[in-house]
């Protein structure tokens, strides 16, 4: 007996599980145990983007009132997209895009209106597996608010026929979300024919058709900047806008569905100064929402603001300077399994948030490209990636695929005692267990799992286990 491992049990001491492989899984690596069971090797992803794919040759519409919309569809595993072209004709389009690796690819454009196209809004309603479309519409120049639903089937799309949810006159600021609890569509807008005060009307979809209930006034005051989203916690609808009536503060309301109607609570002020470009996302992880915009009282720098929704209040914590620089049509989603909130911006780019415990962290930024003219983002939840969408400088529509930066080291379970092919079973030495079958190790050194998987005696919150000699560690040792 010359070293220690002659004293090692063969079969790394008895704790050695076997487990189905998610993904190809090498020769004595970090392994991390996956929420179904299974098992992947512990791996790092840098932050990044893809290369640019086209979604429109011809002219975007740019301007305040148009720009582009985009939401995933997760049936088709695709994202729709709608835009407004700025050449005659003037009409509405949506194009759908697929996502594989780092890489998007569309369809053909298709018309959904052919008439003068503006403030084209897309959601997708999860119990009709339908996305719907809403925009103003200007035949004859009324502007009337109008919706269409749109269905998908693989990177084609087509559309019943147009409905008026807002006759009453112009109608503009338009937003919309779904509210999964009722299985309605909400659209929130300013009618500019009734003095610019906010609306908000609910609507159902059946079949390729969707109807509308009446509209109910959530602001008397000149609204605008409005944007929305459903927390899904209290079953709520949480709307933000700038009330020019009162100073043009930030101002935030939730809404409550019931049937083919819509009721406010009170509204509730999340800034105090000029409160522009509103975006809402809800985070789902942190069951609260989140408000981005720009703070006009302070260099109209990009600002966020935490939300609590509980009945049908809201209340906001400190506001957070998320980037010292003016920033202009910010846009949000929320990327449910690394847990970041992607806000989207014409002027910077892309900037990853992350809500804990009331307060949010700020990530790095990325900029997809210059000279963007136009934004929108979409997470695709089965590729865990965002589509951008945007327009370049001479308004062509173009997107690239973002991917967060994620590590799953935290869910370090053990060392694979073999290389494991994906979907396969094979043998993994869990915590408490004496692995031998790693290299380069001193031995009496505590190691610990990095990011990117590789083990070092640099400190970090997961502890690998202590080295008894240059080929084995007893995993998880308590130091």
């Amino acid at each position: 007996m010359t070293n220690l491992t002659d004293l090692l049990p063969a079969g790394a001491g008895g704790k050695q599980v076997d487990f189905v492989a998610s993904g190809t899984i090498g020769d004595g690596v970090t392994v991390a145990l996956n929420s179904d069971g299974t098992v992947e090797a512990v791996v790092g992803v840098t932050q990044g983007t893809g290369s640019e794919a086209t979604w429109s040759s011809s002219s975007v519409r740019i301007s305040s009132y148009n720009g582009v919309s985009a939401v995933y569809h997760p049936v088709e595993n695709v994202v729709v997209v709608v835009y407004a072209a700025d050449a005659s004709p003037y009409y509405g389009r949506a194009v759908v895009g697929s996502i594989s690796g780092s890489s998007i690819t569309f369809g053909s454009p298709v018309v959904f209106n052919s008439n003068y196209t503006r403030y084209p809004r897309v959601t997708y309603d999860s119990s009709t597996e339908k996305v719907v479309v809403v925009w103003q519409d200007l035949p004859s120049s009324t502007g009337h608010g109008t919706a269409v639903v749109g269905t998908v089937s693989g990177t084609s799309i087509s559309f019943g026929s147009v409905t008026v949810f807002n006759s009453a006159g112009v109608t503009e600021d338009i937003a919309v979300t779904f509210d999964s609890n009722s299985n309605k569509v909400v659209v929130v807008f300013k009618s500019a024919e009734q003095s610019n005060r906010g609306y908000a009307c609910v609507g159902t979809v059946s079949g390729t058709s969707i109807s509308f209930g009446s509209t109910v006034m959530f602001e008397s005051g000149y609204t605008l900047w409005i944007g929305c989203c459903f927390d899904t916690n209290q079953n709520k609808v949480v709307i933000c806008y700038r009330n020019a009536s009162n100073s043009s503060y930030g101002t935030a309301i939730v809404g409550t569905v019931s049937g083919t109607s819509i009721s406010f609570g009170t509204a509730v002020v999340y800034e105090s100064a000029q409160s522009n470009y509103n975006s809402i996302v809800y985070d789902s992880t942190e069951q609260q929402v989140v408000v981005v915009y720009q703070d006009a009282g302070n260099s109209n720098y990009a600002t966020a603001v935490v939300g609590t929704v509980s009945g049908t209040s809201v209340s906001f914590g400190s506001a957070t300077v998320i980037r010292s620089a003016a920033t202009t049509y910010t846009n949000l989603s929320y990327n449910s399994q690394d847990k970041k909130i992607n806000v989207f911006s014409l002027t910077a780019g892309v900037l990853p948030l992350t809500l804990s415990n009331g307060s949010l962290s700020v990530g790095t930024l990325s900029v997809p490209a210059s000279s963007i003219q136009a934004v929108d983002i979409a997470y695709d939840s089965s590729a865990n990636k965002s589509a951008l969408i945007y327009a370049n400088n001479v308004k062509q529509g173009k997107a690239k695929v973002f991917t967060n930066a994620s590590t799953n080291y935290t869910d370090f379970i053990g060392i694979s005692d073999a290389a494991i092919s994906d979907t396969a079973s094979g043998s993994v030495t869990i915590k408490g267990g004496i692995s031998t079958n790693v290299t380069g190790l001193t031995p009496n050194e505590t190691y610990y799992v990095q990011t990117d998987g590789s083990l070092s005696t640099t400190s970090s919150s997961v502890t690998a286990g202590k080295a008894l000699s240059a080929t084995s560690i007893n995993l998880d040792y308590s130091t």
